[in-house]
């Protein structure tokens, strides 16, 4: 069986992956996998099991010439022994991703992130602009009252509201610097708050 997650919440997500998989798992990050890999996901076992319990990571993303990741899970996926699930951070609009969530082994399941309004939120990040330090010190009380996938879209939301209220180079930078620290959050292995507090610290000279 295959399950397929898309949404950004981690936290939810990897609750549903240990539903299925249960604590130990194969981890494949889907930009380093080649078709090969695709298909040996499918129809490869090991020595003392011959289940395997897989997690792919971002599938969509991949850009490798030749290479269309669903298409080719799509021709093994109702042969195969193993139970994998896939996370996507984004939703595929290619029309091979839509006929593969629809196949009859095929499990999809959107997990929305609902973003709970904190106002310190705000505080921090309108600190930053001046005092990255202070800044960051005030981050350290409320993180624990934070998942930092939903502080980062507080912050992107009052960005955006800064650049449409002024429209400046400077708030068109902090929103571009904003989209940079996303991806750098979706792809690094470098904890996340570890990431935003990087952010904020260089925010005053952006």
């Amino acid at each position: 069986m295959i399950y397929v997650f898309t949404g950004n919440d981690r936290m939810k997500i990897q609750k549903e992956v240990e539903k299925i998989l249960g604590k130990e798992y194969e981890v494949f990050e889907g930009s380093e996998l080649k078709g090969e890999d695709l298909m040996n996901i499918c129809r490869g076992t090991t020595i003392f099991t011959d289940e395997r319990k897989i997690l792919v990571k971002d599938l969509t993303g991949k850009s490798e010439v030749g290479i269309d990741a669903y298409e080719i899970l799509g021709k093994y996926a109702g042969e195969t022994k193993n139970t994998i699930v896939i996370w996507e951070t984004t939703v595929s609009r290619k029309k091979t991703y839509r006929d593969f969530v629809k196949m009859k082994n095929v499990s999809a399941k959107k997990i929305e992130m609902v973003a709970k309004r904190d106002n310190r939120v705000f505080d921090v990040y309108k600190t930053a602009i001046c005092d990255g330090e202070k800044a960051v010190k005030m981050l350290e009380e409320i993180r624990g009252d934070n998942d930092p996938f939903m502080f980062f879209g507080l912050m992107a939301s009052q960005a955006i509201k800064d650049y449409q209220f002024r429209s400046g180079v400077m708030e068109k930078k902090r929103l571009k610097a904003l989209a940079e620290l996303d991806m750098e959050m979706k792809s690094s292995e470098i904890d996340e708050w570890v990431l935003i507090e990087g952010f904020l610290l260089r925010m005053k000279d952006l």
